[in-house]
């Protein structure tokens, strides 16, 4: 082992934890820190209790395990162990364990009693339960444990920011790879995939140019498990080749099969996912086939879903997939990009902390009675993620006021997502199976979306679910007590806020109880079906693809969730229907179980609900309602009228005078001058008609209405009416803008200055009026004159 670079560094790393209780450990791939750093740890006699290691994934925690045994030429169980869920092998000194294992550690014996020193590997990786461990085992140390040590382990990450959480821990740095590996690009970039075939021939192209340059072992890094057997399908015909795929849901033996060295002539060539790049050494591979791709859980909050997103690995992952070539000899890496391409790559990938699923995070942390902003955490949780966990566990009746339940300390239990693990109790031993199922990936992917075609595999013994069938004889032994319920029933348990009611139309299409939309293929033999709850989505936001779900009888629903079904009157304005209807619905949660029509509505509910529909028509004032309207626009110190302003404030002036208008066309006859003039008090009223006047009296005595709507007060009348008229009229001190008409009730002259007019204009309107309207009265002096608006009497 002399050779391994993490040799020259393993005293500083001890002398750090014996001085400091704690240390940052950055290695690149292959230095040995996996299987070096805890043996170490153990020679130097830094404690005289268990060390404990934190692996990321059940397959490297177990092959971790065996080749420390190696190295002592023991077997696990002896100096060194693991733990895992579901299978565990006591070490006395050394265990390495899952993540979620350590967490169960913690809460259960937050003083950490036996354990010595914590190590989490691949730290880089930043998946979510390593960092609630670290912050857990940090306040551990501060608070219970001066002598616990914590080391932090990491092949990419800046160790900078880990060490100051860690409050200035020591960082040391483990150079160089064992061997050198040549990392070979495309000559060019490949421009736009077109979609998943052209991806899977790319990458078998770029496969067998591997196996054509090179020789050994061939490590192909694919996003997922369906670009493994469409790559494996296109390699089974070279003979000279043995292709192994090597994914997280495979049985452990045929996962073991592809790290093993390869007895025989035939070169190997393992199809792996990201599973594959961090702690194995998989010691016949010499070559690496990096396609660029990783695949994603991404969590939106906003549907409450993940969907698995395909996406360009980070320069981080490269640096580490890269290193598996040379683990053991000099490698080469062919990479499906060119290198000018590079440096569009992301820096790090996403720590799952920012994109998973937070709901098991939010009940950890109401177990240990801390908000995430007192802890640890290198990227503190979102909030928004946060709060929407919190308020699934609140519907899981594992929190109530933010506080955890007794129910909800039974949830955190279960080596289960909170919704299984709250099914498993409510449902009893009969939900086993359904917890086990949802808790792997579905091995029927692409067929009937009815989960209990599975069920019914599994109970013949279908070799696809033998390990999803081990689990469920653990998971039973979990369980609460026996229940009848449905299989529906129990998945309604679990997934309370995605029980789907079929909309009206043809098309298998579901409104989920939590409001968003699902839908199912239309030949799928569920499609008929009125209710079902949706176990399994694609994560699709607008409207998701159901891959999993049961049937629910409404009876079934009403057994389980009868306390939360209420009746509810909606009185709500249709736009499409351009009035308002007033129903009285029975509901769950989104869901519309029963409707009908809500004869007996308030008053005041109507006019509530026609407000919405006065916003999407506006306010249509009256000629009537926009001259007050101008007017109190003048006076300084009345109410804002304008439309943004009356929109804004709709509940306070308008609803007491709608009454039961309720259609569109009634609302276009309504007039809202009262409702306007109502919003003035008398003091506000005399001084609006003090200052700005409603009208005009002329010399006959007739009031005309004054137009404020211009840049000018304005009225119109017929010139006739102002004959006697010496002054001009004013709104205040503003002369009024007087447009005067012709007994035919066109404009003959517009001024603002009629006396102005007698004396100037007005004798060349005489001329031309009295040609035109003989019968009517032009005197030579309109200030002497009479006003009228009767033509001259006839002679007799």
């Amino acid at each position: 082992m002399s050779g391994l670079p993490i040799e020259d560094v393993l005293p500083q790393v001890v002398a750090a934890l014996r001085d400091a209780g704690r240390a940052v450990l950055q290695a690149p791939p292959g230095a040995g820190k996996t299987t070096r750093v805890p043996l170490a740890l153990l020679d130097a006699g830094l404690t005289d209790k268990k060390i404990i290691m934190l692996e990321p994934r059940r397959l490297a925690a177990r092959a971790a395990a065996e080749r420390l045994a190696e190295q002592l030429d023991e077997r696990v169980g002896e100096t060194v162990g693991y733990r895992m869920r579901g299978d565990s092998v006591a070490g006395r000194r050394i265990e390495v364990v899952t993540e979620g294992i350590l967490t169960r550690m913690v809460q259960s014996d937050p003083s950490l009693d036996g354990v010595g020193v914590v190590i989490f590997d691949e730290f880089h990786e930043r998946s979510l339960n390593a960092d609630l461990g670290l912050a857990l085992v940090w306040e551990v140390r501060q608070a219970l444990r001066e002598d616990l040590a914590v080391l932090v382990m990491s092949a990419t990450l800046d160790a900078g920011p880990v060490a100051e959480l860690l409050e200035g821990a020591p960082a040391v740095t483990s150079e160089g790879r064992a061997f050198d590996v040549d990392v070979r690009w495309l000559d060019r970039p490949v421009g736009k995939l077109g979609g998943w075939r052209d991806f899977v021939w790319r990458s078998v192209d770029l496969v067998e140019r591997a196996l054509e340059e090179s020789a050994g072992g061939v490590l192909v890094f694919l996003p997922g498990a369906g670009e493994i057997r469409a790559v494996q399908d296109q390699l089974r015909a070279s003979k000279d080749c043995e292709v192994l795929p090597l994914y997280g849901a495979m049985p452990f033996a045929e996962q073991r099969r592809a790290i093993r060295p390869l007895k025989g002539e035939k070169r190997k060539v393992v199809l792996a996912t990201s599973i594959a790049e961090t702690s194995l050494t998989i010691e016949d591979i010499r070559v690496v086939v990096d396609t660029g791709r990783a695949r994603r859980a991404r969590f939106d909050p906003r549907s409450g879903m993940s969907r698995l997103v395909t996406e360009a690995v980070s320069r981080a992952e490269a640096t580490q997939r890269a290193g598996r070539a040379g683990r053991v000899a000099e490698g080469i890496c062919y990479r499906l990009w060119a290198r000018a391409e590079d440096g569009a790559l992301p820096a790090f990938p996403p720590a799952e902390i920012e994109t998973a699923d937070l709901t098991g995070l939010a009940l950890e942390l109401a177990q240990w009675g801390a908000e995430p902003s007192a802890l640890a955490f290198l990227t503190q949780p979102p909030a928004q993620g946060l709060e929407e966990g919190r308020a699934l566990l609140a519907r899981l009746d594992a929190l109530s006021n933010g506080r955890i339940t007794d129910h909800g300390r039974k949830v955190a239990q279960m080596p289960l997502h909170p919704r299984l693990a709250h099914m498993l109790v409510k449902g009893g031993p009969s939900a086993a199976e359904l917890a086990a199922l949802l808790s792997h990936r579905d091995p029927m992917q692409g067929g009937d979306a009815d989960i209990t075609t599975r069920l019914k595999a599994m109970a013949s013994n279908d070799a696809r679910f033998r390990a999803i069938a081990e689990d469920a004889k653990r998971f039973r032994k979990l369980a609460g007590a026996e229940t009848d319920l449905t299989v529906g029933q129990q998945l309604a348990l679990a997934f309370p806020d995605r029980i789907g009611l079929r909309r009206k139309g043809d098309d298998p299409r579901y409104v989920l109880s939590g409001g968003k939309g699902a839908v199912l293929d239309a030949a799928d033999g569920l499609a008929g079906q009125r209710l079902i709850v949706a176990c399994a989505l694609d994560g699709d936001a607008r409207e998701a693809k159901v891959r999993l779900a049961a049937h629910l009888t409404e009876n079934e629903l009403r057994e389980v969730y009868g306390d939360a079904i209420t009746w509810r009157g909606v009185c709500r304005w249709s736009r499409r229907d351009g009035r308002i209807l007033a129903r009285q619905q029975e509901v769950f949660d989104a869901l519309v179980l029963q409707d009908r029509v809500w004869k007996d509505v308030a008053e005041d509910e109507v006019a509530r609900a026609m407000l919405d529909g006065v916003r999407q028509m506006g306010l249509r004032p009256s000629p009537a309602a926009e001259r007050f309207r101008a007017r109190v626009a003048l006076v300084e110190g009345l109410p804002d009228m304008s439309d943004q302003a009356l929109l804004e404030r709709l509940e306070e002036w308008l609803l007491p005078h709608l009454g039961r208008v309720r259609t569109a066309e009634e609302w276009k006859g309504f007039d809202i001058l009262p409702a306007l003039r109502a919003m003035l008090d008398w003091t506000q009223m005399q001084r609006l008609d003090a200052d700005a006047p409603a009208h005009f009296t002329t010399p006959l005595g007739r009031d005309i209405p004054i137009d404020y709507s211009g840049p000018a007060p304005e009225i119109t009348l017929r010139l006739q009416e102002m004959f006697g008229q010496t002054t001009h009229p004013t709104v205040g001190k503003t002369p009024l803008r007087v447009t005067l008409l012709s007994p035919g009730q066109k404009p003959v002259q517009t001024t603002q200055d009629i006396p102005g007019f007698w004396a100037t204009s007005y004798a060349d309107v005489r001329r031309d009026m009295r040609g035109r309207y003989p019968k009517h009265p032009w005197p030579e002096d309109p200030t002497q004159a009479d006003p009228t608006l009767r033509a001259k009497r006839r002679k007799s």
